[in-house]
């Protein structure tokens, strides 16, 4: 049995052909410590908090932004990700597609470079392709949750 197989069938749940490989998002979720959630939700019960939550306990560094919320796991809320002065190692994004690029467009701006994840049921197509043709990690339509929990059974075996 593959290392990957619980991996790979995760990722064969998105509908973004060009996401990258299992290895690289190893490698991207091994990496990565300060992440900016846009998007995340003040309601405990949506997967925009539930997932940043998780994360936080699992020792990311979670950076809430959404503007009507001013405290969210205890920490100040920033209205966008342009008040965001941390350097990120991520960018992950809980809004429709709709306005997914233009968090994407705002996030490959950054002088830190910062890999964008768009959560599962969210793409932006064309952002992404420019972003990723210019060198940027861009993972669409994709939890973020089950990735990370399909990595863990893959270690377990």
């Amino acid at each position: 049995m593959s290392e990957s197989t619980h991996l790979e069938a995760v990722l064969a749940q998105s509908t973004d052909p060009d996401n990258p490989g299992a290895e690289e998002i190893r490698e991207l979720s091994e990496t990565i410590k300060t992440v900016a959630v846009v998007g995340i939700s003040r309601n405990p019960d949506k997967a925009a908090r539930k997932v940043p939550s998780y994360m936080a306990s699992r020792g990311y560094e979670i950076i809430p932004v959404n503007p009507f919320v001013d405290k969210i796991l205890g920490k100040d809320v920033r209205p966008s990700l342009a008040d965001v002065t941390e350097e990120l190692d991520m960018v992950l994004v809980f809004r429709p597609s709709e306005e997914a690029a233009l968090v994407l467009d705002a996030a490959i701006a950054r002088p830190e470079r910062p890999a964008v994840w768009l959560q599962e049921g969210i793409r932006a197509d064309e952002g992404a392709r420019a972003a990723r043709s210019g060198g940027f990690t861009v993972v669409q339509d994709l939890c973020f949750y089950k990735v990370h929990q399909a990595l863990l059974a893959d270690l377990e075996g």
